[in-house]
């Protein structure tokens, strides 16, 4: 598979690269880019939610009404579970939401997000580049240049660049990330995937 570079302001550079059809041209696996996002998704959440058990509840405990012959629940004090004001059952405790998925699986789950995007032509290649300084007004140039304005979007370069991280950083819809942090739910996210030419190496070598 062959795409056109193009230079940041969005002009064809006349060269072109070879993408590698066990990555970009494979058939796309829907589950295993289900189990990719859903951890993902996962490892966001903070799990701190906390409710208070009846044990945990201030107040007294002392015996509101017999065990026998009210017709109602029994209740042993005011923190139960029965009474409003009382201790929660079956609450949620804080809990670490992570699972484990296995590393093939998630290799694949990469993969079909990248040939998704290569299937539905959302995916560019740009020469690679940078900026003089941490400038917005240069990146939305970019972006305007390349007619992606007001469209999600994520930029993957081939190694941290400081000038380009902070240039998009203010700007909303888009994201800058390097290519060891290519994840499935960003690609997913994003309706047109930017790869920077030194990126699609680092990308092929990671995936292969």
């Amino acid at each position: 598979m062959e795409i056109a570079v193009l230079k940041n302001s969005g002009e064809d550079t006349g060269r072109k690269v070879t993408l590698s059809g066990d990555i970009f041209g494979i058939e796309p696996n829907d589950h295993a880019i289900y189990l990719d996002v859903k951890q993902y998704l996962a490892n966001q959440r903070q799990g701190t939610h906390k409710s208070k058990q009846r044990a945990e509840i201030a107040g007294s405990t002392r015996k509101i009404k017999k065990q026998k012959g009210t017709g109602t629940a029994r209740a042993g004090s005011i923190k139960s579970p029965v009474f409003r004001g009382g201790g929660r059952v079956f609450g949620p405790e804080p809990r670490d939401y992570h699972f484990k998925l296995n590393k093939k699986l998630k290799v694949l789950a990469r993969k079909s997000a990248l040939a998704y995007k290569a299937k539905d032509n959302n995916l560019l290649i740009l020469e690679d580049f940078t900026f003089d300084a941490p400038r917005t007004k240069e990146y939305k140039k970019m972006i305007d240049g390349l007619s992606l304005s007001g469209k999600k979007t994520l930029i993957v370069v081939g190694e941290h660049d400081t000038n380009v991280l902070l240039s998009g950083r203010n700007i909303q819809n888009t994201k800058v990330i390097t290519a060891n942090a290519l994840n499935t739910y960003d690609v997913l996210n994003a309706e047109s995937l930017l790869l920077s030419e030194s990126s699609v190496e680092i990308i092929e070598n990671l995936l292969k």
